[in-house]
């Protein structure tokens, strides 16, 4: 049987139409949360941040961790296991992961007019219409940066992206769904010989990356009938050492027939192909408000492949832990504004699993009685021996680790 899946505009709807497919066809419906659900039990993330990826903002941490990346390859293979099943209807971000070349999935848009969505958000959530226009700008803005990181349109909305666009402030939701239903009747999105085939290449195409994922790589993956086409888009300073090991880890995924390695068109780009070692500290936040020497601190912790970004003051720093969610800070005690102490504070009282290290030059002796009683990992006077900073951030990182394997166990 022909699968559906409708991507929407806010307020369109979307959920009355569904409702009367579900009554008329009998269809399953198969939501984001479904999805990211099931992704988070195979890979060890965290729901909420698989669903982070179809928000419009990237974690500061993403190009040392690549967790967008790897929480979509997981729901690519979610979704890729789910499609043999018949009779589905997926409903939001996800929809965009199903590759076009299977073509019994009938893609469908729901959009509408801002009058329209405005009236509709006044009637199910009681906004006002300045309000109903700031949510609805959000989420357009959302949807749009998906759909641009998936497939270059800058439209969401764009009808080359859909099978059918529907006018939802010109049709009641009945139309809507009879319009749909008499799409789905017609032989073009029945199921093929084709479109089977490009199911299976389309669940081999999902192990692969997430085997990749799994051994801390990123990199476009293509699969025709077992036959393997990996794509390097960023610029590699040892290409054939990278090929080699790219190359063995895909041959060993079940169904891989062979596998051919190729530099990808944003190869000569500036960034520079960065693996993901899971065993090393990959989320640090060093806050400092001595610009020169923080910078170069984070320098020297990302050649030694420890992932960092920075804060120069006290709020950004508490800013960065509400938004992106570090592991680790190395945290100043003196800076102007919200001191060392009380971000100190308040990361422990709001985020306690976030390990805290203490680099300063001006702080007491009764400073480092008071930070290790609020829960600091360790206290150290600047200036610090690089190694030594090391080694301290590796014994954080442990007991992270081990935390998280107590409460999964």
């Amino acid at each position: 049987m022909s699968v559906i899946s409708i991507f929407s505009a806010s307020f369109c709807k979307r959920e009355q139409v569904v409702e009367k497919l579900v009554a008329n066809t009998k269809y399953k419906v198969i939501p984001d949360n479904d999805l990211a659900e099931e992704a988070a039990k195979i890979s060890g993330l965290s729901k909420d941040k698989i669903e982070r990826v179809f928000s419009s903002r990237t974690s500061v941490f993403n190009k040392f961790t690549h967790e967008k990346e790897r929480s979509i390859s997981y729901l690519r293979l979610v979704l890729a296991q789910t499609l043999p099943q018949e009779n589905l209807i997926f409903t939001g971000f996800a929809t965009h992961l199903i590759p076009t070349q299977i073509n019994h999935v009938l893609r469908v848009c729901l959009i509408a007019e801002m009058k329209f969505r405005i009236s509709v958000a006044g009637e199910n959530k009681g906004l006002s219409s300045s309000e109903a226009t700031r949510l609805i700008h959000r989420r357009d803005g959302q949807c749009a940066s998906w759909v641009s990181s998936l497939t270059d349109m800058k439209d969401p909305w764009d009808p080359s992206l859909y099978d059918i666009v529907v006018p939802m402030d010109k049709m009641s939701v009945e139309e809507a769904a009879a319009l749909i239903e008499e799409n789905l009747a017609k032989d073009a999105v029945k199921p093929s010989k084709a479109s089977t085939k490009a199911v299976e290449d389309f669940f081999l195409t999902a192990k692969v990356e997430v085997a990749l994922a799994e051994k801390g790589h990123n990199v476009d993956v293509r699969t025709t009938d077992g036959s393997v086409e990996l794509m390097i888009n960023q610029q590699v300073l040892a290409l054939g050492k990278l090929e080699k090991e790219l190359k063995s880890i895909a041959e060993k995924v079940p169904g891989v027939k062979s596998v051919d390695t190729k530099v990808g068109k944003n190869f000569h780009q500036a960034d520079i192909y960065r693996k993901f070692d899971f065993e090393m500290p990959s989320k640090v936040l060093l806050v400092d408000d001595e610009r020169e020497f923080v910078q170069t601190l984070s320098e020297r912790l990302i050649m030694r492949d420890m992932g960092s970004v920075v804060a120069y003051d006290g709020q950004s720093a508490l800013d960065l832990v509400h938004n992106d969610e570090p592991e680790v800070l190395i945290l100043d005690l003196r800076m102007p504004g919200i001191d060392g102490i009380e971000v100190l504070r308040q990361v422990k009282k709001s985020k306690p699993d976030i390990e805290v290290i203490i680099l300063t030059g001006h702080g007491s002796e009764a400073d480092r009685k008071l930070c290790m009683e609020l829960g600091a990992f360790a206290y150290l006077q600047k200036p610090v021996d690089i190694d030594v900073l090391s080694s301290t951030l590796k014994k954080a990182n442990e007991k992270i680790k081990q935390q998280k394997l107590d409460i999964t166990d």
